[in-house]
This record gives structure tokens, sequence and C-alpha cells, in this order.
């Protein structure tokens, strides 16, 4: 038995209905659903999809996830079945924000889709945010001044690609390069160009394919009052930019000589 085969027999258990009428549903016999639902048999990436769709659950958590212990009224359904997000509401009906701390952070790649693993970060109320999924997320070095190592950025979850505005800042969670908080730009077929805030940091491109979420630039929640210095980065860039204007004006002059 597989992790698969549990959740479609306990989907289908709790709609009620018969192999032979979600067989015929998928446009397949029963003999061949029985043997997804028994796990004799691995079912392909098209009936993967149709299950998914027929069920109305996304296929990542058919895989990996057991549904059995997830209430599905307290799951966010995104659009085209894309993925399920769990979430939680306080008294008011208002959305929990999840805090990914930098202690949960090593976790989040795997965990993101997890109902369990989501359930366990810690979680605040800001009702002021307003609609859409909300999370947590932590500020790692110094590329994305004035965001500092401890302070946590809130971000709301978008559903989709296109959605994404050139210019404004998103956390990213992705396959390679893990999570990280930089401004974007679709400047690319089929890839995100990253850039920094701080331009000692060159730009560099992530594929779409291995974005796993993205979340937009909501308000962050800083752990430190200093005030803001002019940084060693800042400083070098003015000096260069200095020698430069000084270059200019020495070959000027020796052309005019």
């Amino acid at each position: 038995m597989s992790l698969f085969s549990d959740n479609i027999r306990s989907l289908r258990a709790k709609r009620k209905i018969s192999q032979e009428k979600v067989a015929e549903s998928l446009l397949i016999t029963r003999g061949r659903y029985a043997k997804y639902e028994d796990g004799t048999s691995e079912a392909p990436y098209e009936i993967l999809k149709k299950i998914a769709h027929y069920y109305q659950i996304s296929i990542d958590l058919l895989l990996s996830v057991d549904v059995r212990k997830i209430p599905m009224d307290d799951l966010l359904k995104l659009e085209n079945n894309r993925l399920l997000l769990p979430i939680t509401v306080d008294a008011a009906g208002n959305d929990f924000v999840e805090i990914v701390t930098q202690k949960a952070k090593a976790g989040y790649l795997n965990g993101y889709g997890d109902p369990e693993y989501i359930e366990s970060l810690q979680q605040v109320s800001l009702p002021f945010l307003g609609p859409g999924k909300h999370r947590g997320f932590p500020v790692e070095g110094d590329s994305m001044p004035p965001h500092e190592d401890g302070s946590i950025i809130i971000g709301r979850y978008v559903e989709r690609l296109g959605e994404v505005l050139d210019g404004k800042t998103y956390i990213l969670i992705t396959k390679n390069e893990g999570m990280v908080y930089k401004r974007l730009n679709k400047n690319k077929k089929n890839a995100l160009v990253l850039a920094s805030d701080n331009p000692f940091y060159p730009n560099y491109e992530v594929k779409a394919s291995d974005i796993l979420e993205i979340w937009e630039y909501e308000c962050n929640i800083g752990r430190t009052d200093k005030k803001q210095e002019l940084s060693e980065t800042q400083s070098m860039k003015e000096l260069l930019l200095e020698v430069k204007r000084d270059l200019t004006e020495l070959k000027n002059r020796t052309l005019s000589t």
C-alpha cells in the first residue's frame, strides 16, 4: 500500500461512491482503477491529473500528505487545482499568519505543503493585512537593506506567476535556491530576474519551473531601531564614481591641450 492508494480510497469512501463510478469518470476500467487503490499499480501522470480534478485536491497532497488527517474545510483552495494550503482562523474569522522562524526555515522546503508542518509554526493575528493568505519569513544577510538579520517579511501568497509586478519585492521558495527575498523582474521568457537592493550583489535568474511558492511583500516586523548608516558598499560605489569623474576631467584636459 502507498499513501496515494490510501488517499484515493479514503476520498472515495467519504463521497460514498463505487470504484465503477470513479473509473467511468476517469475513462478507464474499474479493474485498472482498483489497482491504484490497492497499490499494485502506479497511476501515470495523466491519470493523476484526472484523479486530482475529480476529487478537487492537489496532486501534491494526494502523493505526500495523509488526507485522512486533514479537515478539508481548513484548506484554502487555489485556482486550477494548483495547490491547497492549510489555514487556521482566530475567533473573529481572520486568518492567522504563520511565522517561519530561522529555526523552522530549514524544514520549510520539504514542509510547505504539509498541513502538520504548517500547523506547528508560530502564529500571529494581523487583521490589518486584508484579504489573501499571508505568511512571515526570516531575513538573512544584507542584500535587501534596510531589512536585517532577525527581521520578518510578511508576504501575501501569489497564485499565478502573471501576478508578479516588475520592480516589487517578493519572497521566493525555489527548488535550488531555497528561500530568498528579492526584487523581481519578468524580462526573461519563462524566468524571473532576481535583483538585490544592495548593488554589491549581482542579479541572477530563476526558471519558472524551479519556483514552488511566491509571496508578495506586505510589511515587515523589524527587531532593531538603530539608525541606518551609509553602508561600505555605498561608500565604495561613491568613491568609484568620484574616481570616474576625475578620470573624465583629466581626459578632457588632455584632449584640450
